[in-house]
């Protein structure tokens, strides 16, 4: 890939093809285009792809002003629904969602159809990088071994490799300065997948083959959520024994070895830590290899919304109020703070048991004006402070959020462990 804009004629017409334009392509895409490459990106929803024309699109600032320079660049940033356009680039992302089902199974159906269209227009010469976290094999299994059916062999024809996304939604840090690992179905693959991404980061950390950068990505995520579900516990532990788990934590973390803090909260969202490690567990289970603290973390995390129920309808019946008659404003939906993101958010379990209980449930989210709930659409209220409730709870807190009110309220659960103590207001 050239590090810069190639001149008409003089190869391929881009000088490389983002597939899916969600929370991973975009800024994908965007990034690439600031360091001079020709981008095409693809993405089969025609809505997305005019959502991105009219910039209506969950973006940092930064990506946002990235967005419109792209847009304004007709020469070297184009948007297609056509996948027969991949044949046009030299280099290959895929960055497409890999969630769970219902049932915690990997949901491989839009990873499969982007693989498949990826194998159905590759030609000889391009580099075809799987970005999306899956189990161990998927790069080998949905691209190398297609690609080679159809007489285009990986390392020879074509070069097939795999760098996990790092994508940190709501995080200003630009992706120029996160490491990227690249690890390729054969030497050629990594040398080749290597020389196309460098530019984009400032590390690229090369490793043996694409299975060790699937389990990279894997244990990534895996660690995080193990580990939110320890600081999970160690805040219950704490307020077992009366003490403030933000301070504990805090405390820790000025040990310079040995110790990461992680935080407590009212559960996981996004799709990184509540789906990835199932990718792990599946594949885990079929290979009949135990993995007892994986599952018992996210088995944890899983009924952290639950639990955030409970604590409510023991604070409101201390009052007197029982849950089936109480009034309960969220703050905050999202999933983390400064986004409008609400994949896995477990403000959404939170509410849908509310309301399975009785509850009247209000929220105010100045990044989610409108909720859809399975239980029927919600929308922000405009003003929290005078919104009727019996209890609020602090779900997500976005630096635009006021909290001053929340001094003046009788009863507030805080489920970010974030906000300073005050009389009425607990934690769970």
């Amino acid at each position: 890939m050239s590090e810069g804009p190639v001149a008409a004629g003089a190869g391929p017409a881009h000088d490389v093809a983002v597939v899916g334009l969600g929370y991973v392509g975009l800024p994908t895409a965007l990034a690439l285009h600031a360091t001079g490459r020709r981008v095409l990106g693809i993405d089969v929803d025609p809505a997305r792809l005019t959502a991105i024309g009219k910039r209506r699109v969950d973006l940092l600032p930064a990506d946002l002003l990235r967005l419109d320079q792209a847009l304004a660049d007709r020469s070297a940033f184009e948007l297609t629904d056509e996948p027969a356009r991949l044949a046009d680039a030299a280099t290959v992302l895929i960055c497409v969602p890999t969630p769970v089902d219902p049932q915690l199974v990997p949901d491989l159906r839009i990873l499969r159809r982007a693989c498949e269209t990826v194998v159905a227009h590759a030609v000889p010469g391009q580099v075809l990088v799987l970005t999306s976290t899956s189990y161990v094999g998927t790069t080998r299994e949905l691209l190398a071994e297609p690609l080679a059916a159809r007489g285009l062999r990986p390392g020879v024809d074509v070069f097939v490799a795999f760098s996990p996304e790092r994508i940190d939604p709501g995080n200003e840090r630009p992706q120029a300065l996160v490491p990227r690992v690249v690890g390729g179905v054969t030497p050629e693959c990594r040398d080749r997948a290597t020389a196309a991404l460098r530019g984009y980061g400032p590390t690229l950390h090369e490793v043996s083959s694409a299975d060790t950068a699937e389990m990279t990505k894997l244990l990534e995520n895996t660690f995080r959520a193990v580990n939110i579900a320890f600081a999970n516990e160690i805040a219950e532990a704490s307020r077992a024994f009366g003490l403030d788990v933000q301070e504990v934590i805090e405390a820790a973390a000025t040990k310079p070895f040995g110790f990461m803090p992680f935080y407590p909260g009212p559960g996981v969202g996004g799709h990184c830590i509540p789906c990835d490690p199932h990718y792990l567990l599946w594949q885990l289970r079929g290979a009949r290899t135990p993995a007892p603290v994986i599952e018992h973390a996210m088995t944890a995390l899983a009924g952290r919304p639950r639990l955030v129920v409970d604590r409510i309808r023991t604070l409101l019946a201390d009052t007197g109020v029982p849950l089936r008659a109480a009034r309960v404003l969220v703050l905050g939906v999202a999933y983390k703070p400064d986004v409008e993101d609400l994949r896995e958010s477990p403000a959404l379990e939170i509410m849908e048991h509310l309301r399975s209980a009785g509850a009247t449930v209000a929220y105010h989210d100045p990044h989610v004006p409108r909720l859809p709930l399975a239980s029927g659409t919600a929308h922000s209220v405009p003003h929290p402070d005078t919104a009727p409730a019996d209890l609020v709870l602090v779900h997500t807190l976005h630096r635009a959020t006021d909290v001053g009110w929340l001094d003046r309220h009788p009863l507030v659960l805080d489920a970010t462990y974030r906000l300073a103590p005050a009389p009425g207001r607990f934690r769970l």
